[in-house]
């Protein structure tokens, strides 16, 4: 089984902006985090983070048929990308949405949630250990499909 974790903009900055948001943990710990969850449940765990939403669509288009599913913070791209949302249909690949902070009780401008509408379920203000749910998550989503 393989799930590609993918991240959105500012995502590499952890443990540097907002601290008080995201909290302290690196982005260097999120990627050992993940790496560590992909050892203990058996999964072969890709990592990929951009700034740039073109990025993000090619990255979600060049996996089809390659990986059995997609961990995704879009980041503030959740608030403004019809386009990361149609790439993720176009791929029609098993989908599953993570945020550190709690986005729901922040600032209004970002009550707007374009990817949720694609995603199986929606992890939000768990700090990077959402990642950890949502990988869980989704292998078990996985293994109740086939």
């Amino acid at each position: 089984m393989k799930i590609l974790v993918i991240n959105g903009p500012n995502i590499n900055m952890l443990g540097i902006r907002e601290v008080n948001i995201y909290g302290k943990d690196t982005y260097e710990n999120l990627l050992n985090l993940i790496d560590e969850v992909g050892h203990e449940e058996n999964i072969e765990t890709e990592e990929f983070q951009s700034n740039h939403e073109g990025d993000i669509v090619d990255k979600i288009q060049s996996v089809y048929k390659k990986v059995d599913g997609i961990v995704i913070n879009p980041a503030a791209y959740t608030h403004t990308s019809v386009a990361i949302l149609d790439a993720l249909k176009a791929v029609s690949i098993p989908t599953v949405e993570v945020h550190i902070s709690k986005v729901s009780e922040r600032e209004d401008f970002r009550q707007v949630n374009f990817v949720r509408n694609y995603s199986l379920k929606f992890f939000e203000g768990y700090g990077i250990e959402g990642y950890k749910r949502a990988i869980i998550y989704l292998k078990n989503y996985l293994k109740e499909q086939k």
